[in-house]
């Protein structure tokens, strides 16, 4: 079949296996810039690519990891259907399999869910050689779901993606953003507070003065909502692309990015930087020169993660830290998918 490169990529992944030689996995290149560099022999998963399967009515699609997401969205698209996790690409080499294996979700993630919360299924080749099917095209076939979900944002250690089966949304009838002025502290507890109104948000945005609000729905529900909370209208579409893609001014800052994830009541801590708020407040993009350790402990004081991630062309990353009952944890599921640490050792955490 077109595409389908299972055999040879199980071939390769074997040999490695034999050798013990690590594999240093990798799709279109578009997102090396949030892993320390690979070790071992490049594994190009580019050239098993394709949709397997596309059923609209079913609102259900199945693909090969190395299929470009553009190539996705554009079939999607035609029946006004999408992926509403809403994937950032950073390059127009982005794939299925390097999305998924980053477990990347753009502005919509905090109203819509995540990429992990999409999976229905996935064959992987696992590291002692074998493919594996878990979960299946329905959501009523739960077997195997949270493995399936296990591999997304596991930066390949635990198998390599061969395809992926995934829930899709109709695309909204209607779609616009306002602007409100309120001071960043103040921002943030007005998007933390709108998981309790009746409201068709579908991305937020802090920065700064300005809250950013992207509803979504019929064109009823959005006048509406417009009314009610008021505020400027804005430019839509290029707008959040410019922030899922890190193309908005905040990301030119010349400062090292930090991506911290914390509940959203979590207050604001003066790290002397900047920040740029999504996710109605747990997800939080700080440009800052201060100390890691002091980054951190803020972090940590209420049970979010920080990840240093710098632009491509740097091979710095701070890792987030891990408690050690969830490194243990983590440790023993790649001793059973992976016992040799063949695939991308040292991506996830420099210890696993």
């Amino acid at each position: 079949m077109a595409g389908d490169a299972t055999l040879e990529l199980q071939a390769l992944v074997s040999g490695a296996i034999r050798r013990h030689s690590p594999l240093n996995i990798q799709g279109g290149g578009t997102k090396q810039f949030l892993r320390p560099p690979g070790s071992g022999e490049t594994l190009d998963v580019t050239p098993h690519h394709g949709i397997i399967n596309y059923e609209p009515s079913e609102l259900v699609i199945t693909a090969r990891a190395g299929t470009p997401l553009r190539e996705m969205e554009n079939a999607l698209a035609g029946e006004s259907q999408m992926l509403a996790f809403e994937p950032p690409h950073f390059g127009e080499g982005a794939t299925l399999g390097g999305t998924l294996a980053c477990g990347l979700s753009g502005p919509r993630r905090a109203h819509c869910g995540g990429a992990r919360d999409f999976i229905l299924g996935m064959r992987i080749i696992n590291g002692h050689g074998e493919v594996m099917r878990f979960g299946g095209e329905v959501l009523k076939n739960v077997a195997g779901y949270d493995v399936s979900r296990l591999m997304v944002g596991a930066y390949g250690s635990l198998g390599l993606i061969l395809d992926a089966s995934l829930k899709v949304l109709p695309r909204p009838e209607t779609e616009i953003t306002v602007v409100l002025t309120y001071s960043q502290t103040a921002g943030l507890a007005f998007v933390s507070s709108l998981a309790r109104r009746s409201l068709p948000v579908s991305a937020t945005l802090v920065e700064r003065d300005k809250v950013y609000l992207r509803l979504s729905g019929s064109a009823a529900a959005i006048t509406a909502a417009h009314k009610q909370l008021g505020g400027e209208s804005h430019e839509t579409a290029a707008f959040w692309n410019a922030v899922k893609e890190h193309q908005h001014n905040f990301f030119r800052i010349e400062r090292p990015l930090w991506r911290l994830t914390l509940p959203a009541h979590a207050p604001l801590a003066d790290l002397g930087g900047e920040y740029l708020i999504e996710w109605a407040g747990a997800l939080r993009w700080l440009k800052s020169d201060a100390d890691p350790t002091r980054i951190k402990k803020y972090v940590r004081e209420y049970g979010g993660h920080a990840r240093r991630i710098d632009g491509a062309d740097t091979a710095v990353l701070e890792h987030a830290d891990l408690p050690e009952p969830l490194m243990r944890l983590h440790a023993r599921t790649r001793a059973a998918f992976d016992p040799l640490r063949i695939f991308n050792p040292g991506c996830l955490h420099p210890l696993l």
